[in-house]
This record gives C-alpha cells, sequence and structure tokens, in this order.
C-alpha cells in the first residue's frame, strides 16, 4: 500500500487506512472470528493505520481491537483513537477525563503509547473548552510520551477553520467531506492544513453508504436531492459494470495533499477487495460522468453540532 506523510509528524501512513468502528457493532452484529479477521486482513494488506474510538460500541472495538492485535509486533502497525465522546449525547472533554481516557484506551489495546489521540466530534460541544482544557492536557501526556501525536475529528468547516486560528494540533480528521459528492475538505480545509504542516486525514469514503449499492439507511441525513444523485450514479457505474463504491475509494484516497482515507468494516472481503480497488487505476471517463451527475448537488450536506460550530 502507497504511503504518504502525515503533515510535519513523521509518521509515514498508507494512503488507506482501517477504520474500527464497526468492531464495536455499532452497524450490525459482528462474530469474534469476524473482528480477528477483519484486523489480521487490513494489516496484511497494507491497511497498517488503525482508527477507533472509545465512542465505538461503548468501548468493544477498543477491547477487541486489542485482542486481536496480541501477537503482532507493535512496530508493524500504527494507532489512533479518540477521546471526549463516549455515548451519543455524552461528552466529556475535561483535563481530568483526558488523562483517564487514555490510560484505559492504553489498557484496552494492549499498549504502552498510542500513535494518534484525536477530541473526537468537536462540533458538540462549546470549543473554548478544547482550546483552553482538551487540547492542553493532550500535549501534558504527549510529553509523557504515552501519546505521540494529537488533533481533533469533525464534520463542520466553519468549526475546524475557527480552532486553527485559536489553536494547533499535529493532524486533523475529517469525515464525509471528501467524496465524490462533497469535496468541501481539500476546497475549503486541506491548503490550510497544509501551509501549517498538520496531516489531513479523511474518513468516510462512502459518505455513510450513500455511495454504495446498499440500502441507504433511515439515519443518513443527506438531503433527499443528493440520495436521488447518489442513486443514479449507481446506476450509471453498475451499466458499466462497475461498482460506484470501488469509484468513491479511488477518488478518495488519489489526493496527494490528504495522507490518508480511513474506511471501515468487520467483513474481510470488503477489505480484501479494498485494497485491491486501492491498486486500480481509476476509470476517468466514468469518473467524469459520475461528477456530472453530482454538480447540481456538490457540497451540500447538513448541520452537525451546536449551530455556532456550523
Amino acid at each position: 500500500m502507497q504511503t504518504r506523510s502525515l503533515g510535519q509528524t513523521g509518521l509515514q501512513v498508507p494512503r488507506l487506512s482501517f477504520g474500527a468502528s464497526s468492531l464495536g457493532a455499532e452497524f450490525r452484529s459482528v462474530t469474534l472470528d469476524e473482528v480477528l479477521t477483519s484486523v489480521r486482513t487490513a494489516l496484511d494488506c497494507g491497511l497498517s493505520l488503525i482508527d477507533t474510538s472509545p465512542f465505538y460500541g461503548r468501548g468493544m472495538s477498543e477491547v477487541l481491537l486489542g485482542l486481536a492485535l496480541k501477537g503482532v509486533p507493535r512496530d508493524s502497525y500504527l494507532l489512533c483513537t479518540k477521546l471526549g465522546r463516549y455515548d451519543l449525547t455524552h461528552f466529556d472533554f475535561s483535563a481530568k477525563r483526558v488523562a483517564e481516557s487514555v490510560d484505559v484506551s492504553l489498557h484496552r489495546l494492549g499498549t504502552d503509547h498510542l500513535d494518534i489521540v484525536l477530541c473526537h466530534d468537536i462540533e458538540f460541544v462549546p470549543l473554548p473548552q478544547i482550546v483552553e482544557e482538551t487540547l492542553p492536557a493532550l500535549r501534558k501526556i504527549q510529553q509523557s510520551g504515552k501519546v505521540r501525536f494529537i488533533g481533533f475529528s469533525g464534520y463542520p468547516m466553519k468549526m475546524f477553520r475557527n480552532l486553527l486560528e485559536r489553536t494547533s494540533v499535529d493532524c486533523a480528521l475529517s469525515y464525509n467531506q471528501y467524496t465524490l459528492q462533497n469535496t468541501r475538505f481539500a476546497d475549503e480545509l486541506v491548503p490550510v492544513l497544509k501551509s501549517r504542516g498538520i496531516g489531513a486525514m479523511n474518513a468516510g469514503p462512502f459518505s455513510a453508504r450513500l455511495l454504495t449499492n446498499a440500502p441507504l439507511p433511515a439515519w443518513l441525513k443527506e438531503p433527499e436531492a443528493v440520495k436521488a444523485a447518489a442513486r443514479q450514479a449507481a446506476a450509471l457505474c453498475a451499466s458499466r459494470g462497475s461498482d460506484i463504491a470501488k469509484l468513491a475509494l479511488q477518488f478518495s484516497i488519489a489526493h496527494d495533499d490528504i495522507a490518508t482515507t480511513v474506511a471501515g468494516s468487520a467483513n474481510p472481503q470488503n477489505i480484501r477487495r479494498w485494497a485491491q480497488w486501492a491498486e486500480e487505476p481509476i476509470d476517468r471517463e466514468l469518473l467524469a460522468e459520475v461528477q456530472a451527475i453530482f454538480a447540481p448537488v456538490k457540497n451540500l450536506g447538513h448541520a452537525e453540532g451546536l449551530p455556532e460550530n456550523n
């Protein structure tokens, strides 16, 4: 798997990383065999950066990931986890909980250090606490060696811009905003991150199944016009003997200034397929036709989190 530099961290990360949210049964029930096989398959395919969170499965993702990584040489993979979000409406970004959360994650994951720790979904909380309390607490832990690099994750571009005016981090992760339909992350934020040496991380190349052939989940928040365009684009890809998910993945990992794109599954077959797609050339003609379908709804999304953060 091709790698890229993550900002000025010195880390070389695969352009496609493994997201472990599915290991926590966030979307369906999973078996222990699926978990173990998925993690080993990801590593075998070169997806050597693994992204998780205490929120995924309310701790289950980290616990099962720790089991799956037992006996795997620690220098053969990178671990990214998060803190601050622990349930759908439970957030705690206090300095005390920051320290506790890091130690709990280390225990669950069976390691003595975390390569990256991100403040998770910070659009749901007032940003002054992140700047004045959470990140300073994380920097202190970083100095102890338990955490190598720190950052934050979220959805609204306004939130990212506001934070970057007031603080500094090593990396930032955006989700569902560098896809076939929505490129706001690359348009608005990646140039800023690059100019400051901050690593750019992307997640959700399939935009919560929008850019797949799977039935759209009831909780998908995108506007109906976006959903309709996605179904039209999927039908076009199918008529050409392709899969919109393939085009979506290839598009998201192709941006040179985005160090990595995170995709998650507890299905080893999906992971193998993604790794194969990552090595194949993108169909430029099909891409142009799909982008034309999405042009009327390009960059349309939804509000997420507190109103002042959108």
